[in-house]
């Protein structure tokens, strides 16, 4: 990437929004709000319609023992809690986990096209949910089916072999991780087409994960699924001071005391992790690790320390709302709705992006 884009990519252009970039404090506000909202929203709404006011005292008075009358009848509480909490939980775990991973991609690779799914993740982790659905194998490992922990594990070997073939993390360009991301996940790709070609009456199983869902989300699968979210989340944040070093460059980063290598080995490790925890919960869900990074940068610039946690809100709010979107008409694929939303504003920022510079 040549000068001229990376500060295209570091320096957000001022216009209309600038008030807000002053008052961060508001988004972390509007954040938090929504991001209630959109919870209590997931957990009240679907075929069955909850008061707001019920599923909230459902809440308060199952999970923190908040003294109140029971007015709801057991139903209620078996919606609420067995069936539309983990749902919605896993759906805004699984949102900030893919928008923390694409500020730390789009980050690393200085790249604003970059996504959670840059390095052969998507691809890895289809071909391992394939083998999954054709084996026939039915095991449940930590409350995980074969095709999520195949998932999981077929996320974390292609960005590997990727690792590998890309130099394993020792001084190189950018450029050359992206291409042999490109590479290797078109391979893998091709892998997954030979899958589905001789998957017969599994194609649709296949199919269905390839759009994502949280039709099927349980307990089990959060309490595996969730810590790791939440653990590599929390590295990426904490490491937000790196990502703004390494924006500048390797060279500039290494002159502030930055280990250069060590670094960008443990925020691609955070991030790769995160992200297989989110395909082997949910499926390939697509646009949120792009959409909620760049909507978050117009809004305060390009400070990491701002963009990472706000990205965390918004992304988490955005991919519940979406889940309760792709409930309402009967279980539509929840990349359906993301892609819906996503793939303008793709085209818009790749119009902006070729308008600013050529590729």
């Amino acid at each position: 990437m040549n000068a001229q884009a990376t500060t295209e990519f570091v320096a957000v252009r001022a216009g209309p929004l600038e008030g807000l970039r002053r008052r961060p404090v508001v988004l972390f506000v509007a954040g938090a709000v929504l991001l209630t909202l959109s919870l209590l929203a997931s957990i009240s709404f679907g075929s069955v319609s909850i008061p707001i006011g019920d599923s909230f005292a459902v809440l308060l008075h199952r999970l923190i023992g908040w003294p109140s009358a029971v007015t709801w009848p057991q139903t209620t509480e078996t919606i609420v809690l067995d069936l539309r909490l983990p749902r919605a939980l896993a759906a805004i775990a699984v949102g900030a986990g893919l928008s923390v991973a694409g500020v730390t991609f789009q980050g690393l690779m200085r790249n604003p096209l970059a996504d959670p799914y840059v390095l052969g993740t998507a691809s890895g982790a289809a071909l391992g949910a394939a083998i999954g659905v054709l084996l026939p194998i039915h095991a449940v490992l930590l409350g995980l089916g074969l095709v999520n922990v195949l998932a999981f594990g077929g996320a974390l070997i292609a960005v590997w072999l990727v690792y590998q073939l890309a130099g394993g993390g020792r001084a190189g360009s950018t450029t050359s991780v992206l291409l042999t991301g490109y590479a290797v996940g078109s391979l893998l790709a091709a892998a997954l087409s030979v899958a589905m070609y001789f998957a017969g009456a599994n194609l649709r199983q296949i199919f269905f994960y390839l759009l994502g869902s949280f039709a099927t989300t349980s307990w089990d699968q959060l309490v595996v699924g969730l810590p790791i979210i939440v653990v590599a989340t929390a590295v990426l944040a904490a490491r937000a001071r790196t990502l703004n070093a390494l924006l500048l460059g390797d060279e500039q980063a290494h002159n502030l005391g930055l280990r250069v290598g060590h670094e960008r080995a443990v925020l691609l490790g955070a991030a790769t992790l995160v992200t297989a925890a989110c395909v082997a919960l949910a499926g390939l869900i697509g646009f949120v690790g792009l959409v909620i990074p760049h909507l978050i940068r117009l809004l305060v610039g390009p400070n990491a320390r701002l963009v990472l946690p706000l990205s965390i809100l918004y992304g988490a709010s955005f991919l519940a709302l979406a889940d309760l979107v792709a409930r309402i008409p009967g279980e539509l694929p929840i990349g359906v709705i993301t892609a819906i939303v996503g793939a303008p504003f793709f085209l818009l920022l790749l119009r902006r992006f070729r308008q600013g510079y050529e590729l």
